[in-house]
């Protein structure tokens, strides 16, 4: 909590060159790119950072092959690009995954015709992944058993890619960056609106923990405030060319359907497609895509009915899956770009997830429309050269600021690890070697970690039954991920509240433990009021009465507050 806290203080303290409002992976690009290249800047979210869309995604950093439907090649080719620069820059994090796709009778495209087109997709990718193939329906039978190929005509294998870890992780990692070279930034603070003042902006602020209120002052505010960009445009007064609509999808997290580390993909009944993700020990199958007015939206009996259904039809279980299965769900919006006063006049279905930069010259102000993970670097360098625009001095224009340490920085963290038998310590439950993991999460930060262990042997077991997080990572945690409630932990800056059932985080004798670490003398405090919240989000899912009491699944929803 000392982070938040000293960062707070340097909040009201300082003028900043630029305000940057919303910690999604919008914000937190840019405020890494804007930080790394020596632009003064700060960043403020009214929840925790990711803690919106961007931690509902599918855990897919793909390039777009949906919109060759629509023609929009523009859009691929960028996506593509995107993602392969991400490959290569975040190769522990973010990597090349095979799709199996079912097309089954009567769809609107033969299978021979759409695997033509994942060939002019992998050209558009510079070739940068492996070849796609065709599949006959035995071929898919026998690369995935559980498909069911009975009224399959066939279908076809391609690559793009998933994120390792889970997309909140992959943000905060931006927002630790930016923390790294100079950023000043803090969690759960809520912009109330700014004003121009002295040729600058002064933003009303209120710290949505204590309940004070003060003033932050820059010479540019963006707005990065994902769904809520609109709402929070008209309360600085903002006209801009762009507006949001809103598309709502839902994951259900299940038990580990098969093993094999690939994407199975078909197409819903809606015609759109429908994924079944590899994520560890457990399995990601969704999404929907339902058009909404708010960005407030929870999980529906109709929701999870579709997955169920959908998913049912298509694999061959031994047993259906039911709701009794359900882990966890995953609830948010997608925000998607129109022309302002323009949001009905297209197909909603056919709207892309491209990013749109508003920018006002005369006030100096950014609004940062729709966009995705895949996107995230391009995102950043636009923000720069914007910024520049307005006159903000940028002293190093040319350093790299994404992308993992060094190599000679990963061979030392290896080379240690190896030299102390670090992987030797990794559980019998855990789906990857340890270094590799703690690698992928911590980077350069994983050195220090290497230290605790061999200082404390303790500190490489594993504290939550049934979660690969060590007593070391909360540690990390506490001091570095400015972690202010238990949720940040269970859900963000980890995954655990995705793969492990409620009752059993709340059973597990190591949670109190890591209260202790994370909150001190307030543990027991936090604890309470993680549980009692999660009971109040559970309460407004209408599941049925029977699902509730065959698993009080934990379901995330989104609440700027």
């Amino acid at each position: 909590m000392q982070l938040r806290k000293s960062n707070l203080d340097k909040l009201s303290r300082r003028e900043f060159d630029v305000l940057i409002v919303g910690g999604g992976i919008n914000g937190a690009a840019s405020a890494a790119a804007l930080a790394g290249k020596g632009v003064s800047v700060a960043l403020i979210d009214r929840g925790d950072f990711a803690g919106s869309t961007s931690m509902h995604s599918s855990n897919l950093v793909w390039g777009g092959i949906k919109y060759m439907e629509s023609y929009d090649f523009a859009l691929v080719r960028k996506l593509c690009k995107s993602r392969n620069h991400l490959i290569r820059n975040y190769p522990s994090t973010v990597q090349e995954i095979r799709f199996l796709t079912t097309i089954g009778e009567g769809f609107r495209y033969h299978p021979r015709y759409l695997w033509a087109g994942t060939w002019l997709y992998w050209l558009m990718g510079s070739g940068f992944t492996r070849i796609p193939r065709f599949l006959t329906p035995s071929r898919i039978k026998g690369k995935e058993a559980i498909i069911d190929v009975t009224t399959s005509v066939g279908g076809f294998e391609y690559s793009d890619a998933y994120l390792h870890d889970n997309d909140a992780r992959f943000v905060f990692n931006f927002i630790r960056s930016a923390l790294d070279r100079g950023c000043v930034t803090a969690n759960y603070v809520e912009s109330r609106g700014a004003r121009r003042e002295a040729g600058g902006w002064v933003t009303q602020a209120r710290d949505m923990v204590d309940g004070s209120t003060f003033e932050i002052r820059s010479k540019v505010l963006i707005n990065a405030a994902g769904p809520y960009v609109d709402e929070h445009n008209a309360l600085t007064g903002q006209q801009t060319q762009h507006q949001h609509v809103y598309s709502k999808g839902i994951h259900l997290i299940v038990p580990q359907l098969t093993r094999s580390k690939r994407v199975l993909a078909f197409f819903a009944d809606d015609g759109r497609l429908f994924f079944v993700i590899p994520m560890g020990r457990r399995t990601c199958i969704g999404t929907t895509d339902t058009r909404v007015d708010s960005p407030e939206v929870h999980v529906t009996e109709e929701d999870v009915q579709f997955v169920l259904d959908n998913i049912n039809k298509r694999l061959s279980l031994s047993q259906p899956l039911g709701r009794r299965d359900i882990i966890a769900t995953r609830c948010g919006v997608r925000p998607l770009v129109v022309k302002n006063g323009s949001g009905g006049d297209r197909d909603f279905l056919q709207l892309s997830r491209k990013h749109a930069i508003d920018e006002d010259a005369s006030s100096a102000h950014i609004s940062i429309f729709g966009g995705k993970l895949t996107d995230c670097l391009n995102v950043g360098d636009e923000i720069v050269e914007a910024v520049r625009r307005f006159g903000v001095g940028v002293p190093y224009p040319d350093y790299r600021w994404y992308g993992e340490p060094p190599r000679q920085v990963r061979d030392e963290f290896f080379h240690q690890a190896r030299l102390m038998d670090l992987d030797g310590l990794t559980s019998a439950e855990a789906s990857e070697a340890l270094s590799t993991r703690l690698w992928r999460r911590y980077g350069i930060q994983a050195l220090d970690m290497l230290e605790e262990i061999r200082e404390d042997p303790r500190q490489a077991e594993v504290l939550i039954e049934g979660t690969e997080y060590l007593r070391c990572e909360i540690r990390q945690a506490e001091r570095r991920e400015m972690v202010t409630k238990l949720e940040d932990f269970l859900r963000r800056r980890s995954k655990i509240a995705l793969v492990v059932r409620s009752d059993d985080i709340r059973r597990s004798p190591g949670l109190k433990e890591a209260c202790e670490i994370l909150f001190g003398d307030r543990a027991s405090e936090k604890w309470e009021e993680y549980f009692a919240w999660q009971a109040e989000s559970a309460s407004s899912e209408v599941l049925s009465a029977d699902a509730h009491a065959d698993n009080p699944a934990h379901s995330e929803t989104l609440k700027w507050e």
